[in-house]
């Protein structure tokens, strides 16, 4: 066997027993609590309200604005929520329209953005690993049960 060959199997082996079932984990786990708000969101409904910025967060590539929300007829507060899909114009201290549809830590600006897009492709990804992962290990087992089963003829019976 060939070193590139030992090292394709011990990387797709890897990726199958760890990398699939943490895909799947990440995927599903955190995908799939917020896909329905962000379509709810994408769509409009939900509770409307303003959100005020009271601070910004930023990563390598992207920052985030975490502040209050309160709803359009004041009898609704969310405090400290991070403002997905928040205008380029948003900066500290400043106010958009947003609406609350239910996400666990945010709420969605009124102008729309791709965040439903990312939440929707994060949790098939994370289903398409669990089915893909679940197939495999389907196939493993059968396979093991199947030379299992085989090996048992092949054994000598005492007394024979």
């Amino acid at each position: 066997m060939s070193v590139m060959r030992k090292i394709e199997g011990w990387q797709t082996k890897a990726f199958v027993w760890v990398g699939l079932p943490l895909i799947a984990v990440i995927g599903l786990a955190f995908g799939s609590v917020d896909v329905l708000p962000a379509w709810k969101a994408k769509s409009g409904s939900g509770v409307a309200g303003t959100f005020t910025a009271q601070r910004e967060d930023c990563g390598r590539r992207t920052c985030s604005f975490y502040g209050d929300w309160v709803s359009a007829d004041g009898t609704s507060t969310r405090t400290d929520v991070i403002l997905y899909d928040e205008p380029d114009s948003l900066s500290r201290g400043g106010t958009t329209e947003a609406i609350d549809s239910g996400a666990r830590k945010g709420v969605f600006a009124t102008g729309g953005g791709a965040t439903y897009l990312l939440v929707t492709g994060l949790t098939l990804a994370g289903v398409v690993a669990a089915i893909v992962w679940l197939v495999l290990v389907l196939r493993r087992l059968r396979k093991m049960m199947r030379k299992s089963a085989g090996s048992k003829h092949l054994i000598p019976q005492s007394g024979q």
